[in-house]
């Protein structure tokens, strides 16, 4: 199939070997940040935060955190242009909801007189939140749908990608402890540019099952 959208997806693939001479142009950045805070979730939820680690303070905290595992992953904290760290809301609760239904007001998705009957959606939360307030199962899968957006648009935008559930998350969420602000970090990515000639990844074709094994039309 030929497609650009198809094309771009093809020719994405997960980083072994960044270059690190190469960083991402900053018009480049607006974009895909712009296209993460656009990421969907249940209800409109939004229950995220994205830290943007760049300097080269912030790059040897994340190094620091590989110091028990993972260390395949540690070289693409430098070599990478950022890293993103992308964070839930472990206890999610009406009143994090109700910033949404204000913003929703304000950006006259929602009338004023109806703010109250915005609520009833957030019923589903209440379905997805335990006894003692956790709601970290739910608030965790739409974190993953504002990653897989991100992967998206970066291919579109030809910037390359690494996908790292291999961080050590009690060592990330205690480094970045002020900046997460009890949001809770299980996955990273790294952003950038793949090395020319080391990066072994690049120069594999692409592998995927067959769509007649993984969809089905009724």
């Amino acid at each position: 199939m030929t497609h650009p959208i198809i094309e771009d997806l093809n020719s994405r693939h997960t980083v072994k070997k960044y270059d690190a001479s190469r960083k991402i142009p900053e018009a480049d950045l607006q974009v895909l940040f712009e296209a993460m805070r656009l990421s969907a979730s249940s209800i409109n939820s939004q229950p995220w935060k994205f830290i943007v680690i760049e300097s080269d303070e912030a790059k040897q905290r994340m190094t620091n955190t590989f110091a028990n595992m993972h260390e395949y992953n540690k070289k693409h904290i430098f070599d990478s242009s950022q890293v993103i760290l992308f964070a839930h809301n472990p206890k999610y609760t009406r009143e994090d909801y109700a910033k949404v239904v204000d913003k929703g007001i304000e950006d006259n998705r929602t009338q004023s007189e109806n703010r109250e009957a915005a609520f009833g959606v957030y019923l589903f939360a209440e379905l997805n939140t335990k006894a003692d307030g956790d709601t970290n199962t739910w608030t965790k899968a739409q974190t993953y749908l504002a990653l897989g957006n991100t992967l998206h648009t970066l291919a579109r935008l030809n910037i390359d990608a690494t996908p790292m559930e291999g961080i050590d998350p009690e060592l990330v969420n205690q480094e970045f402890a002020e900046e997460l602000a009890g949001y809770q970090c299980d996955v990273a990515l790294a952003i950038g540019y793949h090395h020319p000639e080391d990066d072994f990844n690049a120069k594999l074709p692409k592998s995927r099952l067959a769509l007649t094994e993984v969809l089905t039309r009724i």
